[in-house]
């Protein structure tokens, strides 16, 4: 059993604990006004759970994007415990309030450690993905990985349902796994074995920016 495996069996439960509304959103301030907004809409990868909100990737992308003169502002609209469905609830809403530029979904984990249908939680992304370019906005899809404990039929559905949506949606920006280089590596975890680190923040950005760029040029 890789370690992988390991922790994810014996640390699961945990995160079926947390689905209070743990909740970041980043209001504007007068001077982010006229700028075009990028959206992230996720689930406690992207709520920074466990640490402190200005080191999670979220914050992290605002300082690179200033760092390197791209005139956008960060909504973070992430949610602890979300699922696809609570996302696609959630989401209608948001675009009427922030008219984004660009969607970052970032959803999907808990529909998976949860055993949740596959097709479902397909559906409810591809139809976050219509309402977002439907909106007039770009999108970036953030994949994520299920562990092997799962079955490997699970598991398989799992991965091709999120390359299906990516082969569905040309112009949209994919990430296949935000976690890359992060969730087999103990020192970049969280004791629960599920959430990254402060530590790791860096790198979850540099997963998702690569991605990211093509959308804001």
């Amino acid at each position: 059993m890789s370690l992988f495996t390991k922790r994810f069996t014996i640390k699961v439960i945990f995160l079926l604990l947390c689905t209070f509304n743990y909740q970041y959103v980043v209001a504007a301030s007068n001077a982010d006004e006229d700028k075009p907004i990028i959206l992230v809409v996720g689930d406690s990868i992207s709520a920074a759970y466990g640490i402190n909100l200005n080191v999670g990737w979220v914050s992290l992308l605002t300082q690179r994007l200033a760092s390197e003169n791209y005139p956008y502002h960060v909504i973070n609209a992430s949610v602890s415990g979300n699922t696809s469905a609570d996302g696609l609830r959630r989401l209608p809403n948001l675009l009427k309030e922030y008219k984004p530029a660009i969607v970052v979904i970032e959803l999907g984990g808990n529909d998976g450690l949860r055993g949740y249908p596959v097709k479902l939680m397909k559906k409810n992304l591809q139809e976050m993905i219509d309402l977002s370019q439907g909106s007039q906005a770009k999108v970036l899809l953030a994949g994520i990985e299920i562990p092997p404990n799962y079955g490997s039929r699970y598991t398989a559905l799992f991965r091709k349902a999120f390359q299906e949506l990516e082969q569905a949606n040309p112009s949209v920006q994919y990430d296949p796994f935000i976690l890359e280089a992060i969730a087999t590596r103990p020192e970049l975890m969280q004791s629960d074995g599920i959430h990254p680190t402060a530590v790791a923040q860096p790198q979850l950005l540099e997963n998702i920016w690569d991605d990211l760029l093509p959308l804001l040029k």
